[in-house]
């Protein structure tokens, strides 16, 4: 006979199995006899620890959000100068991101999918890099050390370049890329950007 998990245990494996089926399917995809018959339960289990399915599709949201980066390390850990920092964030997001690509997948449905709750909750987690390019820009360019560049329209090419890369490294597994690691791509990236806004 199985053993009975724990409410705690049950919570987390529902979790887990939600996670993997709105990755691939997307939110539309996924019905919750679906996640339930995956879990080997019943629909009604689920429901004991979930009212609907939309708020099991935000619990699993959350819980990305509670492993989202914390940059405070490495803007303590080397040089701040605007291009070491912003390779540092870079890397360390992209590293995350690398460790559980189900996120990037969740990504792409939720924009396809218009679901307000999900694409906000992604536009935050791109928000870091918004903030820092958009604000080192604008001093850079004050300094005169910057090319007179729309601060906003530089983070959103940054943004777009690096969830390019991770999509053809993480999400289509392109050939072309397997060689690169996820340092040397973030390394070209960052070295690029830097050159398209007058920095090296």
């Amino acid at each position: 006979m199985a053993k009975r998990l724990q409410a705690a245990e049950r919570r987390a494996s529902i979790l887990a199995v939600a996670k993997v089926l709105f990755a691939d399917k997307g939110y539309h995809g996924v019905s919750v006899d679906e996640i339930a018959s995956r879990l080997a339960v019943s629909p009604a289990v689920l429901y004991r620890h979930f009212a609907s399915k939309q708020d099991l599709y935000e619990a699993v949201l959350s819980e990305i959000a509670c492993t989202r980066e914390s940059y405070v390390d490495v803007v303590v850990r080397g040089p701040d100068d605007f291009g070491g920092l912003l390779a540092r964030m870079t890397l360390m997001y992209v590293e995350s991101v690398a460790r559980d690509p189900d996120y990037l997948r969740m990504e792409l449905h939720a924009a396809l999918e218009g679901s307000q709750a999900a694409r906000q909750f992604f536009e935050n987690r791109w928000r870091p890099f918004a903030d820092y390019i958009e604000f080192g820009l604008t001093e850079l360019r004050k300094e005169g050390r910057a090319a007179h560049v729309d601060p906003r329209i530089a983070s959103l090419m940054f943004q777009g370049m690096v969830r390019e890369a991770l999509y053809a490294k993480l999400v289509y597994r392109a050939d072309r890329f397997r060689d690169h690691s996820p340092k040397d791509l973030v390394g070209h990236l960052v070295a690029m950007f830097l050159r398209a806004v007058g920095l090296e």
